[in-house]
Parts: C-alpha cells; sequence; structure tokens
C-alpha cells in the first residue's frame, strides 16, 4: 500500500539525499488526515448549520454539565481565542437563540453564558453525527490499534498543550 507521503519522501530523498526527510512519514500524514477531518467534520457541522467555532462554543457549555453555564473567561480559555472573539461570539450564539446571557451571582460584575434548550438540542445531534462520522473515519484501524495510535499521537500532542497553557491569557 502507498499514499502521497511515500509519494513525496520518494521526490524528496532524490532532490535532496543530503536531508533527512523522514520527520514526513508522521507529520505530513498527520498534516493530511487533519485537512481530511477537518472537511468531514465541517460538513457535519453545516448539515446541522452550524458554524465549527459555534460548535466548539456550544460543546464547551454542553460539556460543564448542568446548568450548562460558564463565564466568557473561562469558554475564552477553553477555545483558545481573545476576550473580544470570544464576546463576538458569544453575541453572535445568542442572537440565534443558542445561548443566553445571566447575571452571575457569584460576582455582581459578571456574566454567565448559558446553553439554551435549542442550543443543547442543536450540539446533541452534532455530536452524536460527528462521532458517527468519526468512527467510518476510523473504520480501517481495530479498536486495539486506535488506542495505539490515539495514546502515541497523546505522546506528541501533550508537549504542545502544557506550552499552551502556561502562556498568559488573550
Amino acid at each position: 500500500m502507498e499514499d502521497e507521503v511515500d509519494r513525496l519522501v520518494v521526490a524528496w530523498q532524490e532532490e535532496r539525499p543530503d536531508l533527512d526527510v523522514e520527520p514526513l512519514q508522521v507529520l505530513s500524514r498527520v498534516s493530511r488526515l487533519a485537512r481530511h477531518l477537518d472537511r468531514a467534520r465541517r460538513a457535519v457541522f453545516v448539515a446541522h448549520e452550524l458554524e465549527s467555532w459555534e460548535f466548539d462554543v456550544l460543546t464547551a457549555l454542553r460539556r460543564a454539565g448542568k446548568p450548562y453555564q460558564l463565564s466568557p473567561g473561562r469558554l475564552l480559555r477553553a477555545n483558545l481565542v481573545t476576550s473580544g472573539t470570544m464576546t463576538n461570539r458569544i453575541d453572535r450564539l445568542a442572537a440565534a437563540g443558542l445561548v443566553e446571557r445571566h447575571p452571575d451571582p457569584q460576582d455582581k460584575r459578571g456574566v454567565l453564558v448559558e446553553l439554551t434548550e435549542a442550543g443543547r438540542t442543536r450540539v446533541d445531534g452534532t455530536f452524536a453525527d460527528l462521532l458517527d462520522r468519526e468512527r467510518e473515519l476510523l473504520g480501517g484501524l481495530s479498536a486495539a490499534e486506535q488506542r495505539q495510535l490515539a495514546g502515541l499521537l497523546r505522546t506528541l500532542l501533550v508537549p504542545f498543550d502544557a506550552t499552551t497553557e502556561s502562556l498568559p491569557p488573550a
């Protein structure tokens, strides 16, 4: 079995035999997979009339558990965006009836963003369909291979996440 990355590696080995192009074996495949996954995810989001950023905010609220509320600060940290961007996103989701703002009972100046019933219904349906699609994408791997791949990818990802977490809030 040969893929596009195999062809790319051979071409680079011929053109630049002085370079070790071995990292391409893994990282070019990860990059190509990310693009394919992004396309598949966007198709699910379009079917549910959501943008990927909307899904990200709604899922952060849904994962918070009842009463499905988070502060804007917690949402921006969960989504790695600036406060201005998050404010704009919350405004747009509120206008669409997917979230509501409420005063924070713990902080008189604060606000909590709450997932509405319409938002919960939308995100639940989208998430179920997304998982179905992702299961299809992983269909060529056994359960054991999926666990092994997940572990290897975790090993690569942890240092990046640790660096991101140590950055000051935007």
